[in-house]
């Protein structure tokens, strides 16, 4: 699945030679892939104890037998969380002394300081509190724990004024006696409450403002309870108002919420409480913004309007993008062109700006204008960067690392425990749990060790971890994994979906991306609207597809089989291509959104340009999937063949037509870290 041996390409960039051909994909290169390292799954009697102790859980002479497992602390989590209502506290000081080192340790000391707190174990509860812990519930149980042992003193009130300020939301019902007590105590004063109350303003939740507002006296509980009243539905007569700062900011927060719903009331609304309140710009911007933004979003005729209406202070990066995409789907090309100009720099400089303005302008006449921009994104590796390439007839830009690592290294990652356990439970399906272990490993690891888990992991069927294991990990951006391609973009069943592709006539790196896109891969995934396996089908759409082809059907969990979720979502594209015309972009676009957006779409704007037809399509998750998809096509054909389709000719099914090729024309340098210090690591949260 992946190769060590850096290639003669990398070498010469990193020297500083000419640009020459991107490197041949790993499957075709010369250099040996080092071999997979494959992690022992666990045992069918360890599969069998662990069904077993998540069920009804195991004793502990059950328990002894798969003492000095990987999984060892998992199991035994997964058994004693089932007897937590009467376990002894020894037993559960025990677990957390002999998991201490281990990720496990986390959630079984939450769901044991839960546990001690039903029990009214308050004593052995602030023992095992950890101050690293942000859990409101648990937060406030603790300040419980410290009340019921008559140990209230002022860092108990500081404590809890500290989290009644931290939210504007609800808090969990564990808070409510500890906000009694501080209350009862002098602990919230009215400068307090209001401050709570300015927040809960900001999160527009009334029902909580109402809460607030029962214990101000009288007369301000009156205006608080016709604050909340008026974010709930604001059609009031604001004139008896105090014109203040706070009653300024709840009329335009109400008047923002209302403008989502109804863009139209809110914009009759406006005038007259700006003239009774005195709304300032940033007031009367933040309900403009919404106006104008569930306008444009619907394309509706007031759009292009009621976006000059909007004050500059109060544009942001989206709003910026839908004036740029409101001209674009008017056809508009000079406002275009002036709205991409108004964005900030770092914005119109994103291939996508780029590109668009390099077409507007060509669209325009313009197409002296248009060359330098077009070549500024020819130099991305993404969709606008590969249709930028094709408009100025040369090859993609694509400059593959591949880091050279060791079998040595390799090795060490493969024997770290947490990795271990974390693919062992990856094969026991049991995610969340494999995703602690993982991000624990990764607090140790150097870069280079990093890149090397995703490797390992992908060895063992884990491929999303080159999702989630670059470029953006922990918080912390690493821009140069964008050219980690062989680890971002696992290929897997390639027998399978060639096999299926050329069944359906379809082409088989469209159908490698769109199991990128959809699953990452993994043929147990399953979403909220319950879409399973490699391409994410739903079981009507599965059991109405195999009937069409003659093909048995046993079932919905057979998606989770690759070979039949293969065949099926296949099949399924093949359908919506006959359907639409055999334009994959707006196959694409229906296979993410349902038929019915879909027709909407196409009967708004017929015969628009695909890249801007695309880039105007009124759902974000939808507009970039679309050209997700797309990109990921190109990089899959590379991966497959070396060179690529023409995205420009993809995008329209043609598929016949004439092949590029791929160049690296510069080579930024790769960054390295230096190993990170051991970190010890106790009995504590780790969040």
């Amino acid at each position: 699945m992946h190769k060590f041996a850096a290639p003669l390409l990398a070498l010469g960039l990193l020297l500083g030679l000419p640009a020459t051909a991107a490197q041949t994909p790993p499957a075709r290169a010369n250099a040996k892939p080092s071999p997979p390292v494959l992690i022992p799954v666990p045992t069918s009697a360890f599969r069998a104890a662990f069904e077993a102790a998540t069920r009804s859980g195991l004793d502990d002479i059950a328990l002894a037998a798969f003492r000095g497992q990987p999984l060892a602390g998992w199991l035994e989590y997964s058994a004693l969380r089932q007897r937590f209502n009467t376990l002894p506290l020894e037993r559960g000081d025990q677990f957390l002394q002999r998991y201490a080192n281990e990720a496990v340790a986390q959630p079984f000391r939450h769901d044991w300081l839960k546990a001690l707190a039903a029990r009214n174990e308050w004593p052995a509860y602030l023992r095992l509190w950890d101050a690293r812990i942000d859990d409101p519930a648990l937060r406030c149980l603790r300040l419980q724990a410290l009340m019921s042992l008559n140990r209230i003193d002022p860092a108990w009130t500081s404590d809890a004024q500290a989290l009644w300020r931290s939210s504007g939301n609800s808090f969990p019902a564990q808070c409510d006696p500890v906000f009694a007590q501080l209350s009862a105590q002098g602990g919230l004063p009215d400068a307090l409450r209001w401050e709570r109350f300015d927040l809960a303003v900001d999160a527009v939740q009334a029902g909580v403002m109402r809460s607030i507002a029962s214990g101000f006296p009288a007369a301000e509980t009156a205006q608080a309870n016709a604050y909340a009243s008026y974010i709930d539905a604001p059609d009031t007569d604001v004139s008896t108002w105090p014109k203040t700062p706070r009653s300024r900011k709840v009329v335009s927060v109400a008047l923002a919420k209302l403008a989502k719903a109804s863009p139209d009331r809110a914009e009759a609304m406006l005038p007259d409480v700006t003239a009774t309140l005195g709304l300032d710009e940033n007031d009367k911007g933040r309900v403009l913004y919404q106006i104008a933004l569930w306008t444009v979003a619907s394309y509706l005729p007031q759009s292009a309007q009621r976006l000059a209406n909007v004050p500059l202070s109060a544009y942001d990066a989206s709003l910026h993008e839908w004036q740029a995409r409101e001209a674009l789907a008017r056809s508009d090309w000079p406002a275009a062109l002036a709205a991409i100009k108004r964005m900030p720099e770092e914005q119109r400089s994103d291939s996508r700006w780029l590109y668009l303005a390099a077409r507007s302008s060509e669209l325009s006449g313009d197409i002296n204008s248009a060359k330098p921009l077009y070549a500024q994104a020819a130099l991305k590796s993404d969709f606008h960067g590969f249709l930028a390439a094709d408009q100025l007839n040369q090859p993609y830009t694509l400059c593959p690392w591949e880091p050279l690592i060791t079998p040595t290294e390799q090795l060490a990652i493969a024997k770290d425990p947490a990795i271990i356990r974390a693919l062992q439970l990856f094969a026991l399906d049991r995610k969340g749990w494999a995703a602690r272990e993982w991000n624990d490993a990764l607090t140790r690891f150097t870069d280079t060790q990093r890149h090397i888990a995703v490797a390992v992991a992908q060895d063992n069927g884990w491929f999303d971890r080159g999702v989630f294991g670059l470029l953006n990990v922990d918080g912390k951006r690493y821009p140069s994994e964008q050219r980690l391609y062989t680890l971002r973009f696992p290929l897997h069943h390639s027998d399978s979906i060639r096999r299926e592709a050329a069944r359906n006539v379809l082409d088989p790196a469209w159908v490698a991306a769109e199991i990128r896109a959809e699953s990452v891969f993994d043929p147990n995934a399953r979403s909220a609207a319950d879409a399973r396996g490699l391409m994410q089908v739903i079981p009507s759409t599965g059991a109405a597809t195999a009937a069409k082809l003659g093909l048995p059907w046993t079932g919905a969990d057979s998606l989770y089989d690759a070979d039949t979720n293969i065949t099926l979502g296949t099949a399924y594209l093949r359908q919506l291509m006959d359907r639409y015309g055999g334009k994959p972009y707006q196959v694409i676009a229906g296979y993410n959104a349902g038929p019915a957006p879909l027709n909407r779409w196409l009967s708004q704007r017929p015969d628009m340009d695909p890249a801007i037809w695309i880039e105007t399509i009124s759902y974000k998750e939808t507009r970039e999937y679309v050209a997700r998809v797309l990109s990921f096509s190109t990089l899959y054909d590379w991966r497959l063949n070396g060179d690529a389709h023409r995205l420009t000719d993809r995008m329209l099914g043609n598929i016949d037509g004439p092949r590029k090729g791929f160049v690296c024309p510069a080579a930024p340098a790769i960054k390295t870290t230096a190993p990170k210090p051991a970190v010890k690591r106790g009995r504590s949260h780790r969040s």
